[in-house]
């Protein structure tokens, strides 16, 4: 069977990754609106409701604004902003989070893809909170290392352009603390209160790895690496895009270095567990175009679709 996909913002860095990973399936007929049409209400309104699958790679408003326009009740949307991911009435785009969250992107018309920093937050903190190992009032904190795709065109010419130093150390942002990723941080992980979460934008292109410290006599139970590196392995079990990496393994580093971007081009997330009986971190890495972005929404759409749910990704 053939789908009829459209991509509205398809410009855009996410919206051109689609693209790419969409363009060489034989199951997928790509719906083209033409550039002076882009903007044109009506115009997109035919391409959205002409869609099997629609996807929607705009800010939060402009997102809003495409859904309204969407009356076909068989046309799927999945939006890859912020707009929709804490509400109840759409399916979260993370088939791995928790049992039935597949059948939910399955059946559901209406999926949000998480963000990137969520992605791999919610990949190491979720399992953990479902077991009952971390309390919902744990206090969690994290940072995440990013490359510089992640903040859209403008900083990818920035960063790219060259002849500015300051851009060649790693630099924090969001220091109000008011990241746009933390209300489903803290929704989707079952937590009665966000994070504590600072990202970093780092002199690569792409690559994200998200790192949460844990004090195990903090937690509801006392928890080795080891072990949560097995609840890890239970959570996820039988998952093709999940990696749970061996606790203690020399493999796990490159001389000693973590490196943030050996996921890169593919759509998985590995899983790290560092560090001893008294002090823990938790990493998660992923590709934030891939897996925390658009390998994501084409993952969605394989499992609502009823495709192959690696057609088009790797692993």
């Amino acid at each position: 069977m053939v789908f009829k996909v459209f991509v509205d913002g398809q410009e855009g860095t996410t919206g051109l990754r689609l693209l790419d990973y969409l363009s060489g399936r034989s199951d997928v007929e790509l719906l083209r609106i033409a550039d002076d049409k882009r903007k044109d209400p009506a115009e997109r309104a035919r391409f959205l409701n002409a869609a099997d699958v629609a996807f929607l790679c705009l800010p939060d408003v402009a997102s809003r604004e495409a859904v309204a326009l969407v009356t076909n009740p068989d046309t799927c949307v999945i939006d890859a902003s912020t707009a929709f991911r804490t509400t109840d009435s759409w399916a979260y785009g993370l088939p791995e989070l928790t049992r039935g969250q597949r059948e939910k992107i399955r059946t559901s018309k209406r999926i949000a893809v998480p963000g990137c920093h969520a992605s791999a937050f919610l990949m190491a903190v979720r399992p953990l909170v479902e077991a009952g190992v971390m309390q919902a009032d744990y206090p969690v904190s994290a940072f995440s290392l990013t490359g510089y795709s992640g903040g859209g065109k403008q900083m990818i010419a920035e960063f790219e352009a060259g002849g500015n130093p300051k851009l060649d150390s790693p630099r924090p942002y969001s220091l109000g603390l008011a990241h746009k990723h933390l209300p489903e941080m803290r929704v989707q992980a079952g937590l009665a209160q966000a994070p504590i979460f600072n990202p970093i934008v780092g002199n690569f292109l792409k690559g994200l790895a998200v790192t949460v410290p844990v004090y195990p006599d903090r937690l509801a139970r006392k928890v080795t690496p080891e072990q949560i590196a097995d609840l890890y392995r239970k959570h996820y079990e039988g998952e093709q895009f999940v990696r749970v990496m061996p606790v203690g393994d020399e493999a796990n580093l490159d001389g000693g270095f973590f490196d943030v971007q050996a996921s890169n081009d593919t759509n998985r997330v590995d899983l790290f567990v560092f560090g001893s009986a008294e002090r823990i971190v938790l990493m998660a890495r992923l590709d934030n175009l891939g897996k925390g972005a658009a390998g994501a929404a084409v993952q969605c759409m394989n499992v609502h679709v009823g495709a192959d749910e690696a057609t088009g990704l790797s692993a």
